[in-house]
């Protein structure tokens, strides 16, 4: 609940179900989950891999922050590497799928190479952000990544940016394809409320979200917008500190981290969502914006503009300053009708691209390609709703 990796890894398994292609999920154990469910027709296996205290490294997005903080947490990463490689065996013989997905290169993508050398099952291995900037950090982790790069029989990322960065860290293998994960199109759409002056971020209070310039943009701002901020993350307190120091506060509310399914009327409300992050692998929440017909305005970074085409379903910043940011906003809310026209292209784009079922038939075609290349006897398994 509230986990938004995967709900859109939920929903790409719903759509997979049209394609006559069957999903089971493997997954960490997280506290006041069932090890064994079955979500909207999608059986969620949960492997235990630490004592109930210490399973806190996945659905937060703060396992990289955990284990650079605690022994504890290593540990318990290295205990769900081995927990996940033997439960990922057993359920394999069991099951005796056609393929594995693996979401994020690490840790997922690192048990699924590993399983490559006990099975010959062809393997997908996703790039979606997070995982990219780990290969990036080290040089044991860029070997690592390598590593599960060539064991995959195809790599895909969530946007054009991320299958470059990729490609620049294994330049021997051909860069990832390019297929995003699916929107919440039945969460999100229209509706009444949108307040001119009042502005939106969705996301992490973190370094790499670019908040503090958004902060910065907003008192800049010759116009006297309010913020929302719904999210929560490490520099929660300093941003609040920020933001009285800026004199600020009183046209800010901060929500804390909200499920997916509260944020539409957040979004039908705003004038505007500002994504201000540095490198962001993609950014489903301005495809959730665009869905509501909100305009959105962000740093012409990472993935966003396999999102935005510039002054056509939204607003790119070239400049990364609060000055520039501040400028961009300030233009948008004094034309109301040219913001009106953004957010409905903005939708007519998203439908286009992030629809669940547009999604799912490109992993259908990938899935089919991969089986066909390894076996092509086998090719026609994926006909059956047995598999994979």
């Amino acid at each position: 609940s509230g986990d938004a990796a995967g709900s859109f890894i939920l929903r790409l398994a719903r759509a997979l179900g049209d394609q006559r292609i069957r999903v089971r999920v493997l997954a960490p154990h997280a506290p006041d989950l069932p090890t064994r469910e079955t979500i909207s027709g999608i059986d969620v296996i949960r492997f235990r891999y630490a004592p109930a205290s210490f399973e806190t490294l996945a659905y937060t997005g703060t396992m990289a922050e955990q284990v650079g903080a605690s022994w504890p947490a290593r540990a318990a990463l290295l205990s769900m590497l081995g927990a996940g490689f033997g439960r990922a065996l057993r359920e394999q013989r069991r099951l005796r799928p056609a393929l594995l997905h693996a979401h994020w290169w690490f840790p997922s993508g690192v048990l699924g190479a590993a399983m490559k050398h006990l099975s010959p099952l062809p393997l997908v291995t996703t790039m979606h952000g997070s995982d990219v900037r780990l290969a990036r950090s080290t040089r044991p982790a860029r070997s690592a990544f390598r590593w599960v790069v060539s064991c995959s029989d195809a790599a895909t990322s969530v946007s054009r940016w991320l299958s470059d960065q990729a490609h620049a860290i294994a330049p021997a293998h051909p860069p990832p394809r390019v297929a995003p994960m699916p929107a919440a199109t039945e969460l999100f759409s229209p509706g009444p409320g949108r307040e001119r002056d009042r502005l939106l971020y969705v996301g992490r209070l973190n370094a790499q979200k670019g908040i503090e310039l958004l902060l910065r943009a907003v008192a800049e701002m010759r116009r006297l917008a309010t913020l929302d901020v719904i999210g929560d993350g490490p520099d929660g307190e300093s941003l609040r500190s920020l933001a009285s120091s800026l004199g600020i506060a009183e046209r800010l509310t901060w929500h804390g981290a909200l499920p997916q399914e509260r944020l539409a009327p957040f979004y039908r409300r705003a004038a505007a969502l500002v994504v201000p992050s540095r490198d962001e692998g993609l950014g489903l929440v301005a495809v959730e914006a665009q869905l509501c017909e909100t305009p959105v305005v962000a740093f012409e970074s990472g993935g966003l503009p396999d999102i935005i085409e510039h002054d056509a379903s939204g607003i790119l910043v070239k400049d990364f300053a609060s000055a520039a940011l501040a400028h961009a906003i300030d233009d948008l809310l004094d034309n109301p009708e040219r913001a009106l026209e953004l957010g409905r292209a903005g939708r007519r784009a998203a439908l286009r691209v992030f629809a669940p079922e547009a999604v799912a038939l490109t992993y259908a075609t990938i899935y089919r390609d991969v089986i066909a290349a390894r076996s092509p006897a086998r090719s026609a398994a994926t006909e059956s709703p047995q598999r994979p």
